[in-house]
């Protein structure tokens, strides 16, 4: 399965969907998530990093721009490369892709060519105040699985 669409409708099923995943993540694994200002990025990745066994509080690194956390068995490090269009600089996301680590990258369509080969394209669509479609993306051959694999979680 190279595909998934969800809906949910509050914030806290957002996250148990992002806890789901970081379940059936492993150490080099890289998500994007990709989406209009205030649809639900950063509330995705917080459940991500729950899922983990992130202790700190999760908060967007817009302005840092890449935020390191160390989860119950291996890191979390998030990117928001939101400020960093039109700019070529590659700032050593090798260290982070290429790392054991879980890397959750929101607007990685300003860094598209420092992303490695494979990776999860989440795209979350605004339905209403609440509601919420989220669309996921195996880029490569190791999603197809977690794909698959959160389908049978989700399944109604």
């Amino acid at each position: 399965m190279d595909k998934l669409t969800l809906k949910t409708t509050s914030e806290a099923e957002t996250k148990k969907v992002a806890q789901q995943l970081a379940h059936l993540l492993r150490p080099g694994m890289t998500i994007t998530l990709e989406g209009d200002l205030g649809v639900g990025k950063t509330t995705f990745a917080k459940g991500i990093a729950k899922g983990l066994g992130v202790k700190q509080t999760v908060t967007s690194p817009t302005f840092t721009i890449i935020k390191e956390y160390m989860g119950k068995k291996y890191p979390f490090y998030h990117i928001d490369a939101y400020r960093l269009e039109d700019s070529a600089e590659d700032i050593g996301f090798d260290e982070y892709f290429f790392n054991q680590g879980i890397t959750v990258v929101e607007w990685a369509q300003f860094i598209e060519d420092f992303l490695p080969d494979e990776w999860l394209q989440i795209t979350i669509h605004y339905i209403d105040d609440q509601t919420r479609q989220m669309d996921f993306v195996a880029q490569g051959n190791n999603f197809h699985l977690v794909i698959e694999q959160l389908n049978e979680q989700f399944k109604e």
